[in-house]
């Protein structure tokens, strides 16, 4: 079977990756990342090699033993690493941190792939063993938005859109037209609690992938975390982009946004 490498980060976007891969007839040789992957990523991957974050040097090394050419990134590492001691501290990734122009996530990213590919490996789609995640235009709950909703939606698509071209972050939330809350390091759950505590309920959110959006890294992912954010806050309204985000755990998501009232549109 051809050997595919992947770099799991946090939740369940590398066991998906697993899951669609394997099911594909392909041999997984993954690295995970102590205190970020998920401990289920041993039952799916065909090989397992645990890493800490400040052994990045090593997995470069570890495909290369293992005969992987084409790896793919699946899954996020907590941000707020960035500016932990053991990448303060570790030389390997300051030399990378220190080599680019900014610390954005597709700056990061993209660096990473560089290396990757200097070390002869082809870095891949993330999405390219479960675009059945991806879901296409459309309302995807029961409720459908009113012309006040849409209204909102829209006006928080434009706002996404350039929020995500500056790299920023991928989602903003809004009401009556108002910006609430812009997404930065904390991420689309801690964006929304943020939203939820400076307005009573009644918020939509809105989330991109970025103009232009690399597909091999940095995908935007919801969830039934998401779906659960949103219920604790009162929020309306959760729009994502069509054909970019990964909606996971989508059948008991719509039907727990169902049951609160929460409308999920694609567009």
């Amino acid at each position: 079977m051809e050997k595919i490498g992947l770099i799991a980060g946090n939740r369940k976007f590398p066991l998906l990756f697993c899951e669609g891969a394997k099911k594909k007839g392909f041999y997984i040789v993954a690295v995970a990342i102590k205190g970020e992957t998920s401990l289920k990523i041993n039952k799916l991957a065909d090989k397992v090699f645990w890493l800490k974050f400040s052994d990045f040097k090593r997995i470069f090394s570890v495909f290369k033993e293992e005969g992987v050419k084409n790896v793919a990134m699946a899954g996020q590492i907590s941000p707020y690493r960035l500016f932990s001691r053991e990448v303060i501290n570790n030389p390997d990734i300051q030399q990378i941190l220190s080599s680019i122009r900014n610390k954005k996530a597709d700056t990061i990213f993209g660096a990473v792939a560089e290396r990757l590919k200097d070390s002869g490996l082809n870095l891949l789609d993330s999405t390219i063993f479960v675009k059945e995640f991806l879901p296409s235009k459309g309302v995807l709950t029961i409720n459908e938005p009113d012309a006040a909703t849409w209204d909102n939606i829209n006006f928080g698509l434009s706002l996404a859109r350039s929020v995500g071209a500056l790299d920023i972050g991928q989602t903003v939330a809004v009401k009556d037209k108002a910006i609430v809350a812009v997404e930065a390091l904390e991420g689309t759950d801690n964006l929304i609690l943020r939203a939820g505590r400076l307005v009573r309920g009644g918020i939509t959110v809105v989330k991109v992938a970025k103009p232009n959006q690399d597909m091999r890294f940095d995908v935007p992912v919801i969830g039934l975390n998401t779906i659960k954010k949103l219920i604790k806050v009162g929020a309306k309204c959760l729009a994502i982009e069509a054909d970019k985000t990964l909606f996971i755990d989508r059948e008991e998501s719509v039907r727990l946004a169902n049951i609160k009232d929460i409308i999920v549109v694609a567009v």
